[in-house]
């Protein structure tokens, strides 16, 4: 384990070789810390990649080519050493391949790249799956960033809101008691651009949304200039999170979601499940503007 750390004149970046996971996100002009601390009493992370896996599986297993298999949520990457295959003074490229022990769980042939670059203000996070297999491959990815809230001192959790690039008209869909995300949405967001943070938003877990037309969404105050801006193109669902009354809230862009409630199991028929036939490659990409 390792870290490393990328800077330019605005902005500093410290990212960990285990799970290639973001640690801080550090803004030179404002001199604020944007990240959560990873405090271990409320919630050990800070931002884990979630592959190849999101969310929860229903006894944590799935079924493929009428085998069960087991992983626990979000998968295994979070989990695993990287290797460095670039890195400069504003870059750095982290890959995880598969593994006699990814396989004995996780049936398919991959290499996973997770890449950090920034510019100017603006962090930009890339994944990139290939399938080195001979075979169809099935998989999720997504971010789980937290964010630090109160971002700046003299400002309290509740002085805090999420801006939406688009006015948004959408209902979440909640988990229910034995952890799977139920078939149908509860009204949420009725043409609105902002949400209140306050922690007793999480209380019931994540809220979980798969309609939002917004690419961008911005954590701001009136009670300061500060703030950043999440986009994230290409990402169909969308999770937001925060331990409970802990001083952070988690934005994550999502290709692929946890099981329902009325799910089969087989890997192939998942929601939101992602596919790669041989040898091909997908992309996504989110960034973060810190202001």
């Amino acid at each position: 384990m390792q870290t490393y750390f990328l800077e330019n004149d605005i902005v500093k970046i410290l990212i960990n070789s285990k799970g290639a996971e973001l640690l801080s996100l550090y803004n030179k002009e404002t001199q604020l810390e944007y990240l959560w601390n990873g405090d271990a009493n409320y919630w050990p992370k800070t931002s884990p990649v979630l592959f190849p896996l999101v969310g929860g599986l229903k006894n944590n297993q799935y079924s493929f080519n009428g085998k069960d298999y087991t992983l626990t949520r979000h998968g295994f990457a979070r989990d695993n050493e990287y290797s460095v295959e670039q890195i400069d003074e504003t870059s750095i490229v982290f890959t995880l391949q598969d593994s006699e022990s990814t396989l004995a769980n996780y049936p398919f042939h991959f290499v996973f790249s997770v890449a950090y670059f920034i510019e100017g203000n603006r962090v930009y996070c890339k994944y990139t799956v290939s399938n080195s297999g001979g075979d169809k491959m099935y998989f999720s990815v997504g971010a789980h960033p937290a964010f630090k809230i109160p971002l700046t001192v003299n400002t309290s959790y509740k002085d805090w809101f999420l801006e939406f690039g688009n006015s948004e008209n959408c209902g979440i869909y909640p988990i229910n008691e034995n952890g799977l995300i139920e078939t149908t949405a509860v009204p949420y967001l009725n043409n609105s651009t902002q949400l209140k943070l306050t922690k007793e938003l999480f209380y019931k877990d994540a809220l979980i949304f798969k309609e939002l037309q917004s690419t961008a969404i911005s954590i701001k105050s009136n009670q300061s200039g500060n703030g950043l801006t999440m986009q994230f193109d290409g990402f169909p669902y969308y999770g937001i999170w925060a331990a409970k009354d802990a001083n952070f809230v988690c934005l994550e862009p999502w290709c692929g979601i946890g099981d329902m409630e009325n799910t089969t199991g087989d890997i192939t028929k998942k929601e939101g499940i992602e596919t790669l036939n041989s040898q091909e490659t997908f992309e996504r990409t989110w960034s973060v503007e810190l202001f």
